[in-house]
């Protein structure tokens, strides 16, 4: 299997400025003590980790191709007194063989623009879910890229590479039995997507 398309892994200073309440997002896309999650490319926690403080005492899965990220990661964890956090090293296109158990929800941040082989990762990961999970995913909007700034610089995808919300609609509910629950806008630049069966 080809790897994601990585547009790039911001820093955490960077992703401050983006998300300065990674928690309260979580929180407003729906996420609740006792929710088993799987982050699809967690890279090395930014939401990960609030998302186990929110969960508690159900596990994360923080799913990354990247080792490197998820060693940084489990350091934080450790760092952070954070104990339901388990990190899993491969292929989110693999997502069922990866997990233990079914997830109740699984969370894509930034990261659907970059998923080749689309209806191949949205069927693993709902076959990853249990069968009332929600698949969460967190998008930049469809705008051209030098409007997206950050720091006064343009950021995210490149502008060709961007989904807007109803074509990740499309993508999910047209490769899987999901459909869209809820939209929530995620100003200024993001959206995000509840899908549930």
């Amino acid at each position: 299997m080809d790897r994601f398309q990585n547009t790039g892994q911001p820093d955490w200073d960077w992703w401050g400025r983006v998300w300065p309440t990674p928690g309260a997002t979580l929180r407003r896309l729906g996420l609740s003590p006792g929710d088993r999650v799987v982050e699809i490319g967690s890279g090395n926690g930014y939401f990960a980790l609030p998302a186990a403080r929110i969960a508690d005492p159900a596990t994360v899965y923080a799913v990354d191709v990247d080792g490197s990220l998820l060693d940084e990661l489990a350091a934080l964890a450790a760092e952070q007194g954070i104990d339901n956090v388990t990190t899993v090293e491969g292929d989110a296109r693999a997502l069922p063989e990866l997990l233990p158990e079914p997830a109740d929800v699984a969370l894509l941040a930034n990261a659907f623009h970059g998923v080749g082989g689309r209806a191949a990762f949205v069927e693993a990961v709902s076959a990853a879910l249990a069968v009332d999970g929600r698949f969460v995913v967190v998008n930049w909007h469809d705008r051209p890229r030098e409007e997206t700034t950050i720091g006064g610089e343009p950021r995210g995808p490149p502008t060709d590479m961007r989904l807007g919300p109803e074509a990740t609609r499309r993508a999910v509910e047209e490769a899987s039995d999901l459909r869209l629950a809820r939209e929530v806008d995620l100003p200024p630049y993001h959206y995000g997507l509840v899908f549930g069966r």
